[in-house]
């Protein structure tokens, strides 16, 4: 149960300010109308607002001072690092979507970074080779099978989520190797308990948000209700990653 717990909250490279919120497909977001199934609302205001405010006064200035003290091109490195260690997670969703060359690309990304780019800190599959990664996971292969989102909710931390993502949250912490949940199972396992999982995560998600400080506040001053505003931006976007 406790690893659960860790899991849903800590999971995945995720804060208020993940991709969902820092993605240029904000750029995009019309505000059109949009239908979704919220039978959770009055709680998800409240957690909307509760992350709201961790990130604005712990995990924002926690970032703000690591950016200082850590230079861009160490901060680069770490970053390629922990992506190239996400590898599992992309493999396995591309040829779950028989995306079978995304999936060799990634195959091979993860072979060539791990040597040639030394422990994955460099990137010579995408600069020298041109070999993308393809980021896809769970939630997405829940949808390419034809399962609805069902009901939005907003996760402590992670933020704005779905049924169907939240199922699909716990399948990549099953499958990520910084995650120390099914560690007896896969032996690629890098943290050994939920507290080494906890360290790994929040480095990770700190060094991922050093890169896209400021984002965040620039997208809520387009929210006359930040809400509804960032549900819509989510399920939208999800909408549009899993018809890809």
């Amino acid at each position: 149960m406790k690893n659960v717990i860790f899991t849903i909250i800590l999971l995945f490279n995720a804060a208020l300010a993940s991709d969902t919120i820092n993605s240029d497909f904000s750029d995009e977001f019309n505000d059109k109308k949009l239908e979704v199934f919220d039978p959770l609302s009055g709680y998800n205001r409240v957690m909307t607002s509760f992350n709201d405010k961790v990130y604005i006064y712990v995990f924002d200035p926690v970032t703000r001072g690591y950016k200082t003290v850590m230079p861009e091109v160490a901060r680069t490195g770490v970053s390629n690092f922990f992506d190239n260690l996400l590898f599992p997670i992309r493999f396995v969703n591309n040829l779950l979507q028989f995306k079978f060359e995304n999936s060799a690309e990634e195959l091979g990304r993860f072979l060539v970074n791990s040597t040639f780019g030394l422990l994955g800190f460099m990137d010579p599959a995408s600069e020298e080779l041109g070999w993308e990664a393809h980021d896809e996971d769970f939630g997405q292969t829940l949808g390419f099978y034809g399962m609805g989102s069902g009901f939005h909710i907003v996760l402590p931390i992670l933020g704005p989520s779905n049924l169907r993502d939240t199922f699909g949250l716990v399948a990549s912490a099953y499958v990520s190797p910084l995650n120390d949940m099914g560690d007896s199972d896969l032996k690629y396992k890098i943290p050994n308990n939920s507290e080494q999982t906890i360290y790994i995560s929040t480095s990770n998600n700190i060094n991922k948000n050093s890169f896209t400080l400021g984002r965040y506040q620039d997208l809520k001053k387009d929210a006359l209700d930040l809400y509804p505003f960032l549900r819509n931006i989510y399920e939208q976007k999800r909408e549009k990653e899993i018809k890809e």
